[in-house]
């Protein structure tokens, strides 16, 4: 059955209905498929030597995160180069990046037709179109001007979108995109998300990144905060400048003025050498302040002279030294609370609080957990020097029942784990392939997943040997602090704030507990 012409106008007015990128180009597919009738479709995008899918139907939710570096894939790389469609032979020994990643798969039936669709707007390369199916002759009946037709649509809509998206940042002096097309930014640090909660997030970060304001990142441990810190100042005019890092939870009081604003040779015992301090180095650029809710109360007031003032003075000099350094801090602290404890200045908050920008946890952007789970099994695929690597759909299904506690970096981390132990579980017919049981929170035998977050708790109270009372509690409480020690890394501090405690209390709890 040949493409009709109605079919090509029907394509046509899919892609130019007034629909956002994202629903336009999953429009495209859907229709494509209808069209076409096949198993599988993709729309990717090409830029710095990857393809990012931008829309896909027929494979694993997963895939949307992937980022398939060119020379990595054999196949988008024969697209890539082509210039012109083609067909890949049912016998190809070209590995195909889809092979495993087409779910509800019986046996281990793999993608037998592929063509490609290198998609051009100048004579340059823009993207790809990627149809598959299991019938080997499935494209046999479209002739190559067909499949040109459809790439040429295609590409029209792709490049339009990419237009649109570069006058809309330049109309407002803006560098950051959203889901236009794709809900990330550039390679250097690529944002990924496409759930409303996030997209609005990276509305906000727009709207700051162009501006001289102060930025108060406020969320959970493991959101991303750091992140979101590097992508406001790379698309500030700052961004020539440098970023300069101090994670305040890790100083130690009786150097943090010192690393903070620098020392003169002789200001106290060690003190051989001029050094400069944080300020000083991000001068014309940006300081970036992580966990700044750890900041003690009197440097806390030497740091609000700065950023009213901007002049500091090196411990033991009498001299004022000029600064010009734009502020972004951090914390997954309440401020407020703290301000009204005492524990934190009112007049610092209201000084950094200018814009506050909240990113939300994982739990709050169900969306997104697919996307950010393939995005990381690409990653580790590359790690563990795998061709294949692939998410089973129970496995999809358990990381979405989820509650994430630690949010993308736990996520991050499971996916390591897991990718790890089905790397030792062995490689089947070219493909690895990640399980339930290879994660942590995964049920056993007859257990059923535990809603949200008691779903970390990996013993319940009836389950506990017979002991007297004091040794049950303190068992629970090495096994729960254990647990939350290692989804902060190690982070006695995270871990005080998680557990509602006192950091000094925690660390008491802890040596009388042994686990320190």
């Amino acid at each position: 059955m040949a493409i009709s012409q109605t079919d090509l106008t029907r394509i046509a007015l899919d892609i130019t209905a007034n629909l956002s990128n994202r629903d336009r180009f999953s429009r495209l597919l859907t229709t494509l498929r209808e069209t076409l009738d096949c198993d599988a479709a993709a729309l990717l995008s090409f830029q710095g030597h990857q393809f990012t899918p931008l829309a896909i139907d027929g494979l694993s939710a997963d895939v949307l995160g992937r980022r398939f570096i060119v020379n990595e894939h054999p196949r988008l790389e024969a697209i890539a180069r082509a210039g012109d469609v083609v067909r890949f032979p049912a016998d190809s020994t070209l590995p195909d990046p889809y092979d495993g990643l087409i779910p509800n798969l019986e046996g281990d039936l793999k993608v037998h037709a592929c063509v490609g669709l290198p998609l051009f707007a100048n004579e340059q390369l823009i993207g790809a179109l990627t149809i598959d199916a299991f019938d080997p002759n499935k494209f046999d009946q479209f002739t190559n001007n067909e499949l040109r037709s459809i790439s040429a649509i295609t590409a029209a809509s792709l490049n339009n979108a990419l237009l649109i998206d570069k006058l809309e940042k330049q109309a407002n002096n803006l560098t950051i995109s959203s889901t236009k097309p794709t809900g990330q930014l550039d390679t250097q640090t690529e944002i990924i998300g496409q759930d409303d909660n996030f997209i609005a997030l990276l509305n906000e970060v727009n709207v700051v990144a162009a501006t001289e304001l102060n930025v108060l990142i406020l969320g959970e441990t493991g959101t991303g905060k750091e992140l979101i810190a590097k992508a406001v100042h790379l698309h500030s005019p700052r961004a020539s400048k440098p970023l300069v890092y101090l994670n305040c939870a890790a100083l130690a009081e009786s150097v943090a003025e010192s690393e903070l604003f620098g020392h003169v040779k002789g200001a106290f015992t060690g003190a051989i050498s001029h050094r400069s301090g944080k300020f000083e180095v991000a001068d014309k650029g940006t300081l970036f302040l992580d966990e700044i809710g750890e900041l003690p109360l009197n440097l806390q007031a030497k740091l609000l002279r700065v950023l009213q003032y901007g002049d500091l003075q090196k411990v033991g000099d009498d001299r004022s030294l000029k600064v010009d350094v734009r502020i972004i801090a951090a914390t997954n602290k309440d401020l407020k609370s703290e301000v009204l404890s005492g524990r934190f200045r009112a007049d610092l908050y209201h000084r950094l609080s200018v814009f506050p920008v909240v990113v939300p946890p994982l739990r709050e952007r169900p969306q997104d957990i697919h996307l950010l789970a393939g995005f990381f099994v690409e990653r580790y695929r590359q790690q563990l020097q795998l061709s294949h690597l692939g998410l089973d759909t129970a496995a999809l299904s358990l990381l979405s029942q989820y509650d994430w506690p630690g949010n993308i970096r736990e996520l991050e981390h499971a996916i390591h784990r897991a990718a790890v132990l089905a790397r030792s579980a062995g490689v089947h017919n070219g493909m690895c392939m990640i399980q339930p049981q290879h994660f942590e929170f995964a049920p056993h035998h007859d257990e059923k997943v535990l809603p949200h977050k008691n779903i970390g708790i990996k013993q319940s109270l009836t389950s506990l040997p017979q002991m007297n009372l004091r040794d049950a509690t303190d068992q629970f409480q090495r096994q729960f602090i254990e647990q939350v020690l290692a989804q902060t890394e190690s982070n006695w501090a995270a871990t005080a704030r998680s557990l509602q405690l006192d950091s000094g209390n925690l660390h008491r709890l802890a040596k009388r507990l042994g686990l320190k």
